[in-house]
Order: structure tokens, then C-alpha cells, then sequence
């Protein structure tokens, strides 16, 4: 669906590149007799135009294109100061390579404008060493850059993309609905599915580090979690025995479903997310009864076992609704669950130094892409500076466009690019060969030459993007200054060495790209929530547990490193021949069950002041150890220490279900590594 929303925008993108292009081309060419500005003025919307990927319609896309355009001046103007030399363009370079290549952790805003500031440092910091031409370049680069802001909002600006707070309001009306009984299985699930960040439009990914995304973040996950867990609680027969009817379970679902409802009218309305302190009490209420109770000669596990998941599912719910008032107004985040809202009373530069630090490591896929892209060019500027290449930034934009975060798909993309670069110089040569200087014929070649380019270059593939590319700099530079036919040579010769640099770095620098890395980062993962459970075991049947929190951090940086790994390698073709590969998202699914599930259990079953007497419970515990019903292992106690029975199941019914998702994980692996 994703896919095909972009591929419809492509035509209505073409028409806003192509106008504003072309409008400041003519102005500053023929209008004000600038041949420097007029380059500046058609490559400005170019590259935040089909070399960018901003996501978004109308004004919203016009506000990412106007913010970027600071950037984009301050870049062409320490490209023009730093061309006085080579090593000194190659040093910029490599800076602003990797800074721009490392700002997709900034959330995907940043990340689609990334590729196209590039271009603005690699124009400028060309040869001539002409600081003088900088008003020039820095008036050509404005106009451009606004000219493509007015027509993304003004021209054909299409149907805004739907938001994530969007999403959340029509899962949390199914939640709604599952709570109170109605919906199939397979519906609930689906609804579900389409919180995963591959079914959002990119640009409404929340994926920033700002306490904004990061709450929405959590509210997406938590209330997928709400959502599976209220699938497999309609299953008919629910987890190996009837389902029995029970006074507690109707009243907590019904307080569920009430606050899923309020949740989801807020969103829809744009008003405040009301505050789940109510569902917290009743969720607290019916636990406090479950343990305080006497236990009867024959305790019902089937009834304690439900109960143990309806209020896993009542905590899920809170959280999702918590986050989202932390979303929505900043709401501070409860002390009694732990750090499991680290994030809501932390300053902002504090979240970005966090989301900063944790990427600044090898494992990082940001950091292996930024290292990747800021050397491939580096090379490429210090290699066509040194053979005083002409028109040597062809070698760079290669790099840039042609790089793919594993080698295979480097070589893929080279192989079909040559292919179309060698067809679209051939068609340039002939043009340039049979037209020669008559630049009023180029003119009015430019802008159906730029429409046909950026509409079927998008949608056909990178051969045609390549040729027609080329095509479309013949016409351009033909109006600029005086050339001939071995111009296409001269393209196709900086694009054949742009992509042998950009293979090298591909083949050195993390070739196997995220296929490699979301198998570390998984395992890494994994690990981190093991280290988890026995402490909070060790909590839940101390005979004086303390009241201080676990150390989930650690586990939420290595969850966002394998949510950044696993979107690569989502991206990435496969590399199985047989299609089948890991469920990786099943293991992102067990660590945020694995957080939630340790935060409940602390939260609701453990004992508020040191631990009381549950004899009754102990007695219960001795009475079940001959026949553990449904996976309940009973555990071994001492005289006169004692854990109450629902304690025990709701360990259970957490342990068993990761137990299981494990399980599933497991048997999805190939017998051969991906």
C-alpha cells in the first residue's frame, strides 16, 4: 500500500520539480542573464526534489523543503570556501558526509532531505575556486529551494499522508470493540498489523528522538500488544480449556474498553487523551483481591489464568493511553512504573544526546551508512580532484545515488545504471551532433525533457532515471555554455568512476549490510531481556523484596538499534533463494512484551510494604505440586514462607507466552544462516 501511494505521487511530484526548475532556470538564464545562479536555481529543486525522498503533501512537504534551506545555503557557501583546494574540499567532505549520512536518527524528516543537501556541498565545492560567483550561488540555490516549497503547496498539492495518531484512533475503536466481544480474529490482528512502522506512510513514522515520538512510539506498541493479547483471549477455547465466565475479568474488560473508547474520541477530536487513572484502580483493585483472598480448597487455575491475562491486557492498555497523554501535552510519567517512561521527564537536548550516543557505535546501521556514504564520497572528491576530472561532481552524484547498503545491491544498481547512462549518452551525443549551438531549441527541449525524466525514471527504474538524466544535463548544459557530443563521453566516464568507488566502499565497508546486523542486533536484544526475567522472579518470591526498579534502559537502546537494523533489512532484497527467512519482528514483539510484562508484575504483585503472610496461598501452592494443571509449575517453598497462587500464575502466563513466541521464532530460522 505504501508502495503504491508513492508510486501514484510520482507523476504530481514531477510537475512540482519540473516547474519550479525550470521557472528559476529561464529567470536567471534569460531573465537576468546568470548562467552561475541559473545552475544553482535547477539543482536546488532537483535535489530536494526526485533526489530527496520528503515525504508528505502539499504544505506539510513545503515546510521540511523551507527548513532545509538554511542548511542548504550554509552548504553551498562552505562548498564554495573550502574548493580552494583538494585536500581541504575532501575534509568538508568527509564531515559532511557523515553528518548528513548520520541524520536519519533525527527521524525520518531529516532522513528523506539527507541526499539532497548533499548535493548542495558537492556543487559548490567543484573547481573553479570562485568565491567570487557566491551571491551568485547562494541567489540561484534561494530561489530554487523556495520555487519548490510554492509548488509542493500551491501546484497539485495531493491528499495529506494519514497520521500515526490516526492509526492509533482506529486500533484503539477495534480494541474497543474486542473488549466488549465483538470482532472476529483474524480482524483484530489485521488492525494490529497496521501499527508495524512498514504499513505508515514514511514521513509519519515515529521514529524521533523527542519525547513526542518516543511516547507515540511506546503507544503504538503497547497497544499492539493489547491487541494480540485480545485476539487470542476470543479464541473459543482459550489456551487449552474453556473459557469460564467471571465477574472480575467482565469488569476489567468493560473498563478496558472504556478507555480505549475515551482514548480514541480524544485522538479523533484533537482534544486531551483522558487520563487512565481509573482503569490503574481497578486494575489494582482486582489484583489486590486476587492475593488478599483466601484460596480455596480447589483453586480454579483455568479462572486465575484468565484473570492473569485480562490484567496483562488492562496494563498494556494503560500504558498506551499514559504515553499518549505524554504525547499529547507532556504529561509526566507515573514513578510507580519504574523507567519504563525514562524518556517524559528528560529535557529534550537530553533525548537527543541519548538517541546521539547510543548510534555512535559500529553496530549502529546509521553509523555503518554515514561512515559508508562520507567515505565513498571523500574518495570520489579526492579522486576526481586529483585527475582534474571534468565536470567531477557527476563522480560524486554517482556515489551518492548509486550506493546501496549491502554490495550486492551496489553491484545490481552499477549494472543497470551504466546500462542507462550509456544509452542516455549516446542519445545526448546524437542530440548535441545534429542541433549543435542553438540554445533557443534546448530550451524548449528543457521542460518536456524534465517532465519525461522525473516521471519515468521514478517508476520505471534506475536504467531509465540514469539515461534520461543524462539526456536532461546535455540540454541543460548546452544553454550554459558552449559544448559538443563528448560531453556524454565525459558523463559517462564520471559515472563509470563513480560507481567502481562506490563498489569499493561497499565491499569493504559492511558489505552484507542489515541482513548481518539484524542478526547480532537481535541476539543482543535477546539477551538484554534475559537478564530481566531472573531478577524479577527473584522480586516476586523474595521474602523481602525491595521496592527499587530494573535497569530497562539498556534494553530500550538495544531495542532501538534492532527496530533501526530490522527497518534496513526490511528494505534490503532478500538473500535466501528459498524466500523463507527469521520472523525478526516476532523478537522485537517479545522484547516489548518482555518490558511491559516486568513492569506489571512489579507493579501489581508485588507486596507494597516487605512481603505478608499468604499462608493460605502457600497451602494452596503445596496442594498443587503433585498435579501442576497447564504448565504451572508449582514452587518449593520453606515452612512459614508462603507465595500467593495468583503471584505464581501470572508468572506463568508471562514466562509460558514468551515462552511461545520464542518457540515460533525459533522454528522460523533456516537451517542455514540468512
Amino acid at each position: 500500500m505504501i508502495r503504491e501511494l508513492a508510486r501514484m505521487n510520482v507523476p504530481r511530484r514531477a510537475v512540482q520539480t519540473t516547474a519550479a526548475a525550470s521557472g528559476g532556470f529561464y529567470l536567471c538564464l534569460y531573465g537576468f542573464g546568470q548562467p552561475v545562479a541559473a545552475l544553482y536555481a535547477l539543482f536546488a529543486p532537483v535535489a530536494l526534489g526526485p533526489l530527496s525522498s520528503i515525504a508528505g503533501a502539499g504544505r506539510q512537504r513545503a515546510g521540511v523543503i523551507l527548513r532545509a534551506l538554511p542548511f542548504g545555503l550554509l552548504l553551498v557557501a562552505l562548498g564554495t570556501t573550502l574548493a580552494a583546494s583538494t585536500w581541504t574540499a575532501v575534509a568538508g567532505m568527509l564531515v559532511v558526509g557523515f553528518l548528513l549520512g548520520f541524520s536519519p536518527i533525527a527521524g525520518p524528516r531529516s532522513a528523506g532531505a539527507a541526499p539532497g543537501l548533499q548535493l548542495f556541498y558537492i556543487l559548490a565545492c567543484f573547481p573553479p575556486y570562485a568565491p567570487q560567483t557566491l551571491p551568485a550561488r547562494l541567489f540561484g540555490a534561494g530561489l530554487g529551494v523556495l520555487l519548490l516549497a510554492a509548488c509542493s503547496a500551491v501546484l497539485l498539492p495531493g491528499v495529506p499522508e494519514r497520521t500515526y495518531r490516526a492509526c492509533l484512533a482506529d486500533a484503539l475503536e477495534a480494541a474497543t470493540a474486542a473488549a466488549r466481544g465483538r470482532g472476529s480474529v483474524e480482524s483484530i490482528r489485521e488492525r494490529g498489523d497496521r501499527l508495524r512502522l512498514s504499513k505508515v506512510a514514511p514521513g509519519e513514522r515515529p521514529t524521533g528522538p523527542g519525547r513526542k515520538d518516543r511516547a507515540l512510539a511506546q503507544a503504538g506498541s503497547a497497544t499492539r500488544r493489547l491487541l494480540e493479547g485480545l485476539a487470542e483471549l476470543s479464541v473459543p477455547a482459550w489456551r487449552g480449556g474453556a473459557s469460564k465466565p467471571d465477574a472480575a475479568c467482565d469488569v476489567l474488560l468493560s473498563r478496558i474498553a472504556d478507555t480505549c473508547a475515551s482514548a480514541a474520541g480524544a485522538l479523533r477530536a484533537g482534544t486531551s487523551v483522558p487520563s487512565a487513572a481509573p482503569l490503574e484502580a481497578a486494575t489494582e483493585g482486582i489484583q489486590d483481591q486476587r492475593i488478599h483472598r483466601a484460596a480455596p480448597q480447589q483453586p480454579d487455575l483455568t479462572v486465575l489464568r484468565k484473570q492473569s491475562a485480562v490484567l496483562e491486557l488492562a496494563a498494556a492498555a494503560w500504558v498506551a493511553v499514559t504515553a499518549l497523554g505524554i504525547a499529547e501535552r507532556g504529561r509526566s510519567a507515573p514513578s510507580a512504573w519504574g523507567d519504563l517512561f525514562y524518556y517524559a521527564n528528560l529535557p529534550a537536548h537530553r533525548l537527543w544526546a541519548r538517541r546521539v550516543a547510543g548510534n555512535l557505535t559500529r553496530r549502529s546501521v546509521w553509523f555503518q551508512n554515514a561512515a559508508r556514504v562520507a567515505l565513498g564520497l571523500a574518495a570520489a572528491r579526492l579522486v576526481a580532484g586529483s585527475l582534474d576530472l571534468a565536470h567531477g561532481f557527476w563522480v560524486l552524484l554517482a556515489v551518492l545515488t548509486l550506493g546501496r547498503t549491502t554490495v550486492g545491491a551496489t553491484w545490481g544498481a552499477i549494472r543497470r545504471a551504466l546500462v542507462g547512462t550509456l544509452s542516455g549518452a549516446a542519445a545526448a551525443g546524437t542530440l548535441l551532433l545534429l542541433l549543435g549551438p542553438h540554445t533557443d531549441v534546448y530550451a524548449a527541449l528543457l521542460v518536456p525533457t524534465m517532465l519525461v525524466a522525473f516521471t519515468l525514471g521514478p517508476s520505471l527504474g534506475i536504467a531509465y532515471a540514469q539515461g534520461l538524466f543524462t539526456f536532461l544535463v546535455a540540454v541543460v548544459f548546452a544553454q550554459v555554455a558552449s559544448v559538443n557530443w563528448r560531453l556524454s563521453e565525459v558523463r559517462l566516464l564520471d559515472v563509470v568512476t563513480g560507481s567502481v568507488i562506490g563498489l569499493l566502499c561497499g565491499l569493504l565497508a559492511w558489505p552484507a549490510g542489515g541482513h548481518r546486523e539484524v542478526r547480532r542486533a537481535m541476539a543482543e536484544l535477546l539477551h538484554a531481556c534475559g537478564t530481566l526475567v531472573p531478577p524479577t522472579v527473584g522480586l516476586l518470591t523474595s521474602p523481602r523484596p525491595s521496592r527499587s526498579s530494573l535497569p530497562t534502559v539498556p534494553v530500550l537502546r538495544r531495542l532501538r538499534l534492532a527496530e533501526a537494523a530490522y527497518a534496513q533489512y526490511r528494505n534490503e532484497p532478500p538473500v535466501d533463494e528459498d524466500g523463507t527467512s527469521t520472523d525478526w519482528h516476532a523478537v522485537l514483539i517479545v522484547a516489548h512484551q518482555t518490558l511491559q510484562g516486568t513492569h506489571r508484575l512489579l507493579r501489581f504483585d508485588l507486596p507494597a510494604a516487605g512481603v505478608r503472610g499468604h499462608e493460605e496461598g502457600h497451602a494452596a501452592v503445596r496442594r498443587e505440586r503433585g498435579a501442576a494443571p497447564d504448565g504451572v509449575r508449582p514452587v518449593p517453598t520453606e515452612p512459614g514462607y508462603g507465595i500467593p497462587l495468583p503471584v505464581l500464575v501470572d508468572l506463568d502466563v508471562w514466562l509460558t507466552s514468551i515462552g511461545r513466541r520464542l518457540d515460533r521464532i525459533a522454528a522460523s530460522i533456516p537451517t542455514r544462516p540468512v
